[in-house]
């Protein structure tokens, strides 16, 4: 097996633990986000050495640092957090910014098809129109459209990555064949 391979295979086996996790509780746990960072590094770390730590530690502190501000925002759960912090760490920076963006269009794809199902279009526009008014006045958005409301909307973040990257993982075994 490649190395490519073994990020790949690591790193799905990762996000499907932490997808069916986030579908069955909507939480993605420490005991969960924390074995999979240090797993990242002992594994880049084996493979290629000093080197590998970089890559390791520039993937983590990438994905950690990139959704931070959602999380302070009260947009995105610190389980969500940390999981794309442990991603990080296994595939590095170039393969984690794909992961995110991808994870990012399969979790809007997943948000309209729920407002539209349960009837929230107009509630989710006023919403849009909310944030969007903080971010031009540089203010905290309300808490009608935080995690901490409770009639809010909740899409479960784990399990967009873990299809995201059995996707990627999924194309990058049929391209090595």
């Amino acid at each position: 097996m490649t190395l490519n391979a073994g990020v790949w295979v690591l790193a799905a086996l990762f996000s499907l633990l932490a997808g069916w996790t986030d579908w069955r509780s909507r939480r993605i746990p420490n005991w969960l986000t924390v074995p999979g960072l240090l797993a990242g590094i002992v594994v880049n770390v084996a493979v290629s050495g000093w080197p590998g730590a970089k890559t390791s530690l520039l993937g983590a502190g990438l994905g950690l640092g990139l959704l931070l501000p959602f999380v302070a925002i009260r947009s995105l759960g610190a389980g969500d957090w940390k999981l794309m912090g442990a991603l990080g760490a296994i595939l590095g920076p170039q393969r984690l910014i794909a992961v995110l963006i991808g994870t990012v269009l399969v979790n809007g794809i997943m948000a309209v098809i729920l407002v539209i199902w349960k009837g929230r279009v107009r509630q989710t526009l006023r919403n849009l129109a909310s944030l969007a008014g903080s971010l031009l006045t540089l203010h905290m958005p309300g808490p009608e459209v935080s995690l901490d409301n409770p009639d809010s909307l909740k899409i479960p973040f784990g399990v967009a990555v873990a299809f995201t990257v059995m996707a990627f993982a999924a194309s990058f075994t049929w391209s090595s064949l």
